[in-house]
């Protein structure tokens, strides 16, 4: 597999920065419209650790991804 040009991994890794935060906005934001339909005081949290893990596995994927050796 041909190395990829530093414009294409520029772009890729701007992505990876965005993608953590907004995988953690998107799991509270859930997680706080399901407590207010719910009327409970603690999915915002669960939503948010979702989030996380879902950001930091994507980040991981990614990671692996570029640097496995063919």
């Amino acid at each position: 597999m041909p190395k990829k040009p530093w414009p294409v991994l520029v772009g890729e890794y701007t992505g990876m920065a965005f993608l953590l935060p907004v995988c953690i906005l998107v799991g509270y934001i859930a997680g706080l419209l399901l407590d207010r339909e719910f009327d409970t005081h603690f999915l915002y949290i669960v939503g948010l650790l979702i989030g996380i893990a879902a950001g930091l596995t994507q980040l991981i994927r990614q990671l692996m991804r570029d640097t496995k050796d063919e």
